[in-house]
Protein backbone atom coordinates (compact mmCIF):
# COMPACT_ATOMS: atom_id res chain seq x y z
CA UNK A 1 0.00 0.00 0.00
CA UNK A 2 1.44 3.50 -1.03
CA UNK A 3 0.25 6.69 0.32
CA UNK A 4 -1.34 8.31 -2.20
CA UNK A 5 -3.36 12.08 -2.15
CA UNK A 6 -3.68 14.43 -4.89
CA UNK A 7 -2.50 17.73 -3.97
CA UNK A 8 -4.99 20.16 -2.55
CA UNK A 9 -7.85 17.58 -2.62
CA UNK A 10 -7.08 14.88 0.39
CA UNK A 11 -7.80 11.95 -1.95
CA UNK A 12 -6.02 9.49 -4.32
CA UNK A 13 -6.00 10.81 -8.09
CA UNK A 14 -6.00 7.12 -8.54
CA UNK A 15 -6.73 3.99 -6.22
CA UNK A 16 -4.90 0.27 -7.85
CA UNK A 17 -6.12 -2.60 -6.31
CA UNK A 18 -3.83 -5.73 -6.99
CA UNK A 19 -4.49 -8.77 -6.36
CA UNK A 20 -2.38 -11.90 -6.73
CA UNK A 21 -3.70 -15.10 -7.46
CA UNK A 22 -2.32 -17.77 -5.11
CA UNK A 23 0.01 -16.10 -3.20
CA UNK A 24 0.86 -17.03 -0.22
CA UNK A 25 2.46 -14.87 1.70
CA UNK A 26 5.44 -16.52 2.62
CA UNK A 27 6.29 -16.03 -1.14
CA UNK A 28 7.16 -12.34 0.14
CA UNK A 29 10.06 -13.64 2.97
CA UNK A 30 10.96 -16.58 0.89
CA UNK A 31 12.50 -15.27 -2.21
CA UNK A 32 12.80 -11.41 -0.93
CA UNK A 33 16.37 -12.13 -1.58
CA UNK A 34 15.78 -12.06 -5.32
CA UNK A 35 13.34 -8.96 -5.62
CA UNK A 36 14.48 -6.27 -6.82
CA UNK A 37 14.58 -2.46 -4.98
CA UNK A 38 11.83 -1.39 -6.92
CA UNK A 39 8.83 -3.91 -6.79
CA UNK A 40 7.66 -5.94 -3.97
CA UNK A 41 9.92 -4.73 -1.76
CA UNK A 42 9.57 -0.76 -2.38
CA UNK A 43 5.29 -2.08 -1.32
CA UNK A 44 6.80 -3.70 1.95
CA UNK A 45 9.25 -1.14 3.06
CA UNK A 46 6.90 1.98 1.57
CA UNK A 47 3.39 0.34 2.59
CA UNK A 48 1.94 -0.73 5.33
CA UNK A 49 1.68 -4.53 6.18
CA UNK A 50 -1.27 -5.98 7.69
CA UNK A 51 0.16 -9.74 8.76
CA UNK A 52 -3.44 -10.65 10.10
CA UNK A 53 -5.88 -9.75 7.47
CA UNK A 54 -8.20 -12.19 6.66
CA UNK A 55 -11.75 -13.20 5.48
CA UNK A 56 -13.06 -16.27 7.25
CA UNK A 57 -14.74 -18.39 4.88
CA UNK A 58 -15.07 -21.75 2.74
CA UNK A 59 -14.56 -22.63 0.07
CA UNK A 60 -11.17 -20.26 -0.88
CA UNK A 61 -11.79 -19.75 -4.40
CA UNK A 62 -10.85 -17.37 -7.20
CA UNK A 63 -14.87 -16.14 -7.50
CA UNK A 64 -15.11 -16.26 -3.59
CA UNK A 65 -12.19 -14.56 -3.08
CA UNK A 66 -12.26 -11.76 -4.95
CA UNK A 67 -15.60 -11.13 -4.20
CA UNK A 68 -15.04 -11.07 -0.64
CA UNK A 69 -11.85 -8.59 -1.12
CA UNK A 70 -13.64 -6.02 -2.96
CA UNK A 71 -17.30 -6.60 -0.97
CA UNK A 72 -15.77 -6.11 2.54
CA UNK A 73 -17.95 -9.53 2.91
CA UNK A 74 -18.60 -13.23 2.82
CA UNK A 75 -20.04 -15.40 0.65
CA UNK A 76 -23.18 -16.16 2.60
CA UNK A 77 -24.34 -12.26 1.56
CA UNK A 78 -22.37 -11.48 -1.56
CA UNK A 79 -23.43 -14.66 -3.11
CA UNK A 80 -20.18 -15.93 -4.62
CA UNK A 81 -20.20 -19.59 -3.18
CA UNK A 82 -17.28 -21.01 -5.25
CA UNK A 83 -16.35 -20.87 -8.54
CA UNK A 84 -18.73 -22.88 -10.09
CA UNK A 85 -22.16 -24.09 -7.51
CA UNK A 86 -25.58 -25.68 -7.22
CA UNK A 87 -27.98 -23.59 -8.11
CA UNK A 88 -31.45 -25.17 -6.19
CA UNK A 89 -33.91 -23.40 -8.05
CA UNK A 90 -32.23 -23.72 -11.03
CA UNK A 91 -31.30 -27.37 -10.38
CA UNK A 92 -28.23 -27.15 -12.37
CA UNK A 93 -24.95 -25.99 -12.07
CA UNK A 94 -24.13 -22.64 -12.26
CA UNK A 95 -20.34 -20.60 -13.54
CA UNK A 96 -19.73 -17.68 -10.99
CA UNK A 97 -20.07 -14.93 -14.02
CA UNK A 98 -21.76 -16.83 -16.59
CA UNK A 99 -24.42 -14.91 -17.72
CA UNK A 100 -26.53 -15.76 -21.35
CA UNK A 101 -28.29 -13.39 -21.51
CA UNK A 102 -24.72 -10.69 -22.48
CA UNK A 103 -23.14 -11.63 -26.01
CA UNK A 104 -19.26 -11.11 -26.34
CA UNK A 105 -17.73 -7.97 -27.15
CA UNK A 106 -14.16 -8.07 -28.82
CA UNK A 107 -14.27 -11.82 -29.27
CA UNK A 108 -17.15 -14.78 -29.39
CA UNK A 109 -18.90 -17.82 -27.91
CA UNK A 110 -19.35 -18.54 -24.60
CA UNK A 111 -16.21 -16.77 -23.74
CA UNK A 112 -17.58 -13.66 -23.28
CA UNK A 113 -21.36 -14.82 -22.04
CA UNK A 114 -20.21 -12.69 -18.32
CA UNK A 115 -20.92 -10.76 -16.17
CA UNK A 116 -21.41 -9.84 -12.34
CA UNK A 117 -25.49 -10.31 -12.21
CA UNK A 118 -24.59 -13.07 -9.40
CA UNK A 119 -22.97 -10.64 -7.16
CA UNK A 120 -25.46 -9.67 -4.36
CA UNK A 121 -24.01 -6.56 -3.11
CA UNK A 122 -21.69 -3.90 -3.71
CA UNK A 123 -18.33 -3.44 -4.16
CA UNK A 124 -16.26 -0.95 -2.58
CA UNK A 125 -15.87 -0.02 -6.52
CA UNK A 126 -19.47 0.33 -6.67
CA UNK A 127 -19.44 2.96 -4.05
CA UNK A 128 -16.55 4.98 -5.32
CA UNK A 129 -18.82 5.18 -8.67
CA UNK A 130 -21.64 6.21 -6.44
CA UNK A 131 -20.00 8.59 -4.37
CA UNK A 132 -18.85 10.72 -7.68
CA UNK A 133 -22.30 10.33 -9.51
CA UNK A 134 -20.96 7.90 -11.24
CA UNK A 135 -18.10 10.07 -12.94
CA UNK A 136 -14.85 7.83 -11.37
CA UNK A 137 -13.72 5.48 -14.01
CA UNK A 138 -13.73 1.90 -13.06
CA UNK A 139 -11.83 -0.87 -15.20
CA UNK A 140 -11.10 -4.62 -13.92
CA UNK A 141 -8.55 -6.54 -15.84
CA UNK A 142 -7.57 -10.25 -15.26
CA UNK A 143 -6.81 -13.39 -17.52
CA UNK A 144 -9.22 -14.93 -15.69
CA UNK A 145 -13.15 -13.19 -16.46
CA UNK A 146 -13.98 -13.47 -12.45
CA UNK A 147 -10.72 -12.31 -11.59
CA UNK A 148 -11.70 -9.12 -14.01
CA UNK A 149 -15.48 -8.88 -13.34
CA UNK A 150 -16.06 -9.31 -9.58
CA UNK A 151 -13.63 -6.50 -7.95
CA UNK A 152 -14.85 -4.25 -11.00
CA UNK A 153 -18.67 -4.49 -9.68
CA UNK A 154 -21.97 -4.20 -11.20
CA UNK A 155 -21.76 -0.72 -12.44
CA UNK A 156 -18.39 -0.52 -13.84
CA UNK A 157 -17.02 0.99 -17.08
CA UNK A 158 -15.36 -2.62 -18.58
CA UNK A 159 -13.88 -5.39 -17.50
CA UNK A 160 -11.67 -6.90 -19.70
CA UNK A 161 -10.37 -10.75 -19.60
CA UNK A 162 -8.47 -12.98 -22.09
CA UNK A 163 -9.85 -15.31 -24.69
CA UNK A 164 -7.08 -17.64 -25.07
CA UNK A 165 -8.37 -19.30 -28.48
CA UNK A 166 -7.40 -15.19 -30.14
CA UNK A 167 -5.44 -14.24 -27.90
CA UNK A 168 -7.23 -11.31 -27.61
CA UNK A 169 -8.59 -9.23 -24.28
CA UNK A 170 -12.54 -9.18 -24.54
CA UNK A 171 -15.54 -7.81 -22.57
CA UNK A 172 -19.43 -8.14 -22.73
CA UNK A 173 -22.06 -6.34 -23.81
CA UNK A 174 -23.08 -5.89 -19.68
CA UNK A 175 -20.52 -3.06 -19.94
CA UNK A 176 -20.74 -1.25 -23.49
CA UNK A 177 -21.12 -2.50 -27.36
CA UNK A 178 -17.37 -2.53 -28.79
CA UNK A 179 -13.71 -2.27 -27.47
CA UNK A 180 -12.29 1.42 -27.55
CA UNK A 181 -9.72 2.02 -29.81
CA UNK A 182 -6.65 1.47 -27.68
CA UNK A 183 -7.91 -2.14 -26.56
CA UNK A 184 -8.14 -3.03 -30.33
CA UNK A 185 -5.09 -1.47 -30.67
CA UNK A 186 -2.97 -3.25 -28.24
CA UNK A 187 -4.90 -6.55 -29.59
CA UNK A 188 -3.85 -5.95 -32.77
CA UNK A 189 0.48 -6.31 -31.42
CA UNK A 190 -0.21 -10.05 -30.72
CA UNK A 191 2.00 -10.12 -27.82
CA UNK A 192 0.98 -13.41 -26.62
CA UNK A 193 2.42 -14.61 -29.93
CA UNK A 194 5.56 -12.89 -29.33
CA UNK A 195 5.69 -14.49 -25.74
CA UNK A 196 5.16 -17.86 -26.52
CA UNK A 197 7.78 -18.11 -29.51
CA UNK A 198 10.56 -18.84 -27.46
CA UNK A 199 11.56 -21.03 -24.51
CA UNK A 200 10.68 -20.50 -20.97
CA UNK A 201 14.22 -20.33 -19.09
CA UNK A 202 14.74 -19.03 -15.65
CA UNK A 203 15.16 -15.65 -15.28
CA UNK A 204 18.66 -16.39 -13.12
CA UNK A 205 21.26 -18.85 -13.19
CA UNK A 206 19.20 -22.27 -12.43
CA UNK A 207 21.30 -23.07 -9.61
CA UNK A 208 20.64 -19.66 -7.64
CA UNK A 209 16.92 -21.45 -6.81
CA UNK A 210 17.44 -22.74 -3.84
CA UNK A 211 14.58 -21.88 -2.12
CA UNK A 212 13.27 -24.63 -4.17
CA UNK A 213 12.86 -28.43 -4.98
CA UNK A 214 15.12 -29.51 -7.45
CA UNK A 215 13.92 -29.25 -10.94
CA UNK A 216 12.55 -32.72 -12.00
CA UNK A 217 10.07 -33.40 -8.86
CA UNK A 218 7.80 -35.76 -8.66
CA UNK A 219 4.83 -33.18 -7.23
CA UNK A 220 4.94 -31.54 -10.52
CA UNK A 221 2.80 -31.60 -13.47
CA UNK A 222 3.54 -31.51 -16.98
CA UNK A 223 2.95 -29.09 -19.83
CA UNK A 224 0.98 -31.61 -22.57
CA UNK A 225 3.86 -32.67 -25.29
CA UNK A 226 6.76 -32.95 -22.27
CA UNK A 227 8.74 -35.83 -20.94
CA UNK A 228 9.55 -34.12 -17.41
CA UNK A 229 8.80 -30.76 -15.91
CA UNK A 230 11.75 -29.34 -16.48
CA UNK A 231 13.63 -26.42 -17.90
CA UNK A 232 13.72 -25.04 -20.82
CA UNK A 233 10.24 -25.24 -21.66
CA UNK A 234 9.95 -25.19 -25.15
CA UNK A 235 7.06 -22.74 -25.53
CA UNK A 236 7.03 -23.07 -29.15
CA UNK A 237 6.68 -26.36 -29.63
CA UNK A 238 3.95 -27.07 -26.64
CA UNK A 239 1.71 -23.97 -27.94
CA UNK A 240 -0.45 -26.08 -29.80
CA UNK A 241 -3.76 -24.28 -31.39
CA UNK A 242 -4.33 -20.97 -30.12
CA UNK A 243 -2.59 -18.89 -27.27
CA UNK A 244 -4.00 -20.74 -23.81
CA UNK A 245 -0.43 -21.42 -22.93
CA UNK A 246 0.67 -17.81 -21.57
CA UNK A 247 -1.97 -18.24 -18.76
CA UNK A 248 0.36 -20.87 -17.39
CA UNK A 249 3.89 -19.10 -18.09
CA UNK A 250 5.00 -16.11 -15.86
CA UNK A 251 4.48 -13.93 -19.46
CA UNK A 252 0.74 -14.16 -18.43
CA UNK A 253 1.59 -11.95 -15.63
CA UNK A 254 3.88 -9.39 -18.07
CA UNK A 255 0.73 -9.40 -20.98
CA UNK A 256 -2.21 -8.67 -18.06
CA UNK A 257 0.52 -5.90 -16.78
CA UNK A 258 1.32 -4.65 -19.83
CA UNK A 259 -2.79 -4.28 -20.89
CA UNK A 260 -3.09 -2.57 -17.60
CA UNK A 261 -0.85 0.10 -18.33
CA UNK A 262 -2.61 0.67 -21.49
CA UNK A 263 -5.79 1.00 -19.86
CA UNK A 264 -4.44 4.02 -17.90
CA UNK A 265 -3.20 5.81 -20.63
CA UNK A 266 -6.19 5.18 -23.14
CA UNK A 267 -9.16 5.59 -20.32
CA UNK A 268 -6.99 8.69 -18.98
CA UNK A 269 -7.22 7.52 -15.51
CA UNK A 270 -5.99 9.51 -12.71
CA UNK A 271 -6.20 12.21 -14.63
CA UNK A 272 -8.71 14.96 -12.90
CA UNK A 273 -9.39 15.27 -9.41
CA UNK A 274 -12.20 12.57 -9.43
CA UNK A 275 -10.56 9.31 -7.97
CA UNK A 276 -10.70 6.36 -10.98
CA UNK A 277 -10.02 2.41 -9.75
CA UNK A 278 -7.96 0.26 -11.39
CA UNK A 279 -8.54 -3.33 -10.59
CA UNK A 280 -5.67 -6.17 -11.86
CA UNK A 281 -5.45 -9.67 -10.73
CA UNK A 282 -2.59 -11.41 -11.81
CA UNK A 283 -3.51 -14.94 -13.03
CA UNK A 284 -0.58 -16.57 -14.08
CA UNK A 285 0.37 -17.27 -10.72
CA UNK A 286 -2.34 -19.67 -9.78
CA UNK A 287 -2.21 -21.52 -13.39
CA UNK A 288 1.80 -22.25 -12.18
CA UNK A 289 0.94 -22.72 -8.95
CA UNK A 290 -1.67 -25.59 -9.20
CA UNK A 291 0.48 -27.33 -12.10
CA UNK A 292 4.03 -27.22 -9.88
CA UNK A 293 3.26 -26.53 -6.97
CA UNK A 294 4.76 -24.11 -3.73
CA UNK A 295 8.15 -25.65 -3.87
CA UNK A 296 8.93 -25.72 -7.44
CA UNK A 297 11.53 -23.61 -9.38
CA UNK A 298 8.66 -22.42 -11.85
CA UNK A 299 6.62 -21.09 -9.14
CA UNK A 300 9.95 -19.21 -7.88
CA UNK A 301 10.79 -18.35 -11.05
CA UNK A 302 7.00 -16.64 -11.82
CA UNK A 303 7.34 -14.46 -8.65
CA UNK A 304 11.23 -13.44 -9.46
CA UNK A 305 9.55 -11.88 -12.84
CA UNK A 306 6.16 -10.85 -11.43
CA UNK A 307 8.55 -8.53 -8.78
CA UNK A 308 9.59 -6.72 -11.72
CA UNK A 309 6.54 -6.67 -13.57
CA UNK A 310 5.37 -5.00 -10.36
CA UNK A 311 8.11 -2.31 -10.59
CA UNK A 312 6.85 -1.51 -13.66
CA UNK A 313 3.24 -1.10 -12.89
CA UNK A 314 4.81 1.20 -9.87
CA UNK A 315 7.58 3.06 -12.09
CA UNK A 316 4.72 3.88 -14.57
CA UNK A 317 2.37 5.01 -11.28
CA UNK A 318 5.18 7.37 -10.44
CA UNK A 319 5.93 9.25 -13.19
CA UNK A 320 2.25 9.16 -14.98
CA UNK A 321 0.09 9.86 -11.91
CA UNK A 322 2.57 11.30 -9.55
CA UNK A 323 4.34 9.95 -6.60
CA UNK A 324 1.88 10.46 -3.48
CA UNK A 325 -1.34 10.96 -5.82
CA UNK A 326 -2.34 7.19 -5.87
CA UNK A 327 -3.26 4.32 -3.81
CA UNK A 328 -1.92 1.04 -4.21
CA UNK A 329 -3.11 -1.77 -2.40
CA UNK A 330 -1.85 -5.88 -3.00
CA UNK A 331 -3.44 -8.98 -1.73
CA UNK A 332 -4.55 -12.45 -2.80
CA UNK A 333 -7.87 -14.05 -3.33
CA UNK A 334 -6.59 -17.09 -1.31
CA UNK A 335 -3.28 -19.16 -0.99
CA UNK A 336 -2.27 -23.00 -1.51
CA UNK A 337 -1.24 -25.72 0.83
CA UNK A 338 1.28 -27.87 0.38
CA UNK A 339 1.06 -31.05 -2.05
CA UNK A 340 -0.02 -34.06 0.10
CA UNK A 341 2.63 -36.21 -1.36
CA UNK A 342 4.73 -33.99 -0.20
CA UNK A 343 3.75 -34.17 3.07
CA UNK A 344 3.33 -37.67 3.36
CA UNK A 345 6.67 -38.61 1.82
CA UNK A 346 8.30 -36.53 4.54
CA UNK A 347 6.34 -37.57 7.51
CA UNK A 348 3.67 -35.09 7.95
CA UNK A 349 0.30 -35.20 8.68
CA UNK A 350 -1.49 -35.56 5.52
CA UNK A 351 -3.66 -37.20 3.38
CA UNK A 352 -5.86 -37.04 0.67
CA UNK A 353 -9.80 -36.62 0.61
CA UNK A 354 -12.05 -38.31 -1.55
CA UNK A 355 -15.63 -36.08 -2.58
CA UNK A 356 -17.09 -39.49 -4.07
CA UNK A 357 -16.44 -40.90 -0.40
CA UNK A 358 -17.87 -38.37 0.85
CA UNK A 359 -21.07 -38.37 -1.20
CA UNK A 360 -21.18 -42.22 -1.03
CA UNK A 361 -21.07 -41.90 2.50
CA UNK A 362 -24.06 -38.98 2.98
CA UNK A 363 -26.21 -41.07 0.58
CA UNK A 364 -25.48 -44.46 2.91
CA UNK A 365 -26.40 -42.67 5.80
CA UNK A 366 -29.95 -41.38 3.94
CA UNK A 367 -30.81 -45.16 3.10
CA UNK A 368 -30.02 -46.47 6.19
CA UNK A 369 -31.76 -43.96 8.22
CA UNK A 370 -34.23 -43.20 6.14
CA UNK A 371 -34.64 -45.49 2.58
CA UNK A 372 -33.79 -42.45 0.43
CA UNK A 373 -30.22 -42.12 -1.21
CA UNK A 374 -31.89 -39.53 -3.71
CA UNK A 375 -32.87 -36.81 -0.55
CA UNK A 376 -28.85 -35.59 -1.84
CA UNK A 377 -29.30 -33.56 -4.44
CA UNK A 378 -25.47 -32.50 -5.25
CA UNK A 379 -22.60 -32.66 -3.29
CA UNK A 380 -20.37 -29.49 -4.66
CA UNK A 381 -17.66 -27.36 -3.13
CA UNK A 382 -17.63 -29.43 0.39
CA UNK A 383 -21.36 -27.65 0.19
CA UNK A 384 -24.15 -29.97 1.30
CA UNK A 385 -27.94 -29.58 -1.11
CA UNK A 386 -30.54 -31.64 0.05
CA UNK A 387 -34.06 -32.25 -2.08
CA UNK A 388 -36.37 -30.25 -0.05
CA UNK A 389 -39.32 -30.57 -1.93
CA UNK A 390 -38.69 -34.45 -1.56
CA UNK A 391 -38.13 -33.90 1.85
CA UNK A 392 -40.99 -31.68 2.53
CA UNK A 393 -43.06 -34.23 0.53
Amino acid sequence: MLNGQSPGTGRPKLIVGVVIDQMRPDYLTRYYSKFGDSGFKKILKNGFYCRNTQFNYAPTYTGPGHASIYTGTTPSLHGITGNDWYDQSAMDTVYCTQDTSVSAVGGEGREGMMSPHRLLTTTITDQLRLSTQMKAKVVGISLKDRGAILPAGRSADAAYWYDGKSGNWITSSWYRNDLPKWAQEFNDRKWPEQYLSKPWNTALPIKEYFESDPDDSPYEAVFRGEENPVFPHDLPALKGTGYDLVRRTPFGNTLTKDFALSAILGEKMGADSIPDFLCVSFSATDYVGHQFGPNAIETEDTYIRLDRDIADLLTFLDNRIGQGAYLLFMTADHACMENPKFMLDHKLAAGFSDPTTIKDTIRYFFTRKYGKPEYLQCYLNDQVHFDETLIAR
